[in-house]
């Protein structure tokens, strides 16, 4: 049986002066820690899902990732700080601490607040929220566990939600 292990979120948020949109997973996987960047692993969908919305390449470094996100005016982040967690299991997450967002939001002109899966969702609600009372629409996750979601119907619903903001 697999055990917990405790996990400090171990990079820095992506974001800048002119960020609007801010997109909050839950914590970075095995494979995203293993590559000290977000969405690492080769099967999450996230950096093809951005670029389609962004009608851009895929990006490949994380130099080009940055720039992405930059040049789209995103920021990007996670709900937790430190947990318990088995491997990259979001339902086995307990003891969490939360960033701080104001890390961001007191830094950034950010528009909307998007979460990236129920978990990032959930977490947030319940561990930022009351303190920065910012709302957050839930999107579905684009991880690989997320496996009722089609690349198509990811980005759909993706696109529905974002279609107000003209920055995409």
């Amino acid at each position: 049986m697999a055990e917990y292990q405790t996990i400090e979120h171990n990079f820095e948020p992506v974001f800048d002066a002119q960020s609007e949109i801010l997109i909050l997973g839950s914590l970075p996987s095995v494979k995203s820690r293993e590559n000290h960047f977000y969405y690492g692993h080769p099967q999450n969908r996230f950096w093809k899902l951005v670029a389609a919305l962004c009608q851009e390449d895929i990006p490949q470094t994380i130099e080009e990732k940055k720039n992405l996100l930059y040049h789209h005016k995103i920021a990007l982040w996670d709900v937790i700080a430190k947990c318990d967690i088995i491997g990259s299991s979001d339902s086995s997450i307990k003891n969490v601490i939360p960033n701080d967002m104001k890390q961001i939001l007191d830094h950034a002109p950010i528009r909307q607040i998007y979460a990236n899966g129920g978990k990032a969702y959930e977490l947030y609600m319940r561990y930022c929220y009351p303190d920065c009372q910012r709302d957050i629409i839930k999107l579905p996750s684009t991880s690989p566990a997320n496996a009722a979601f089609s690349m198509e119907r990811l980005l759909e619903a993706w696109e529905d939600a974002v279609d107000n903001l003209e920055m995409w």
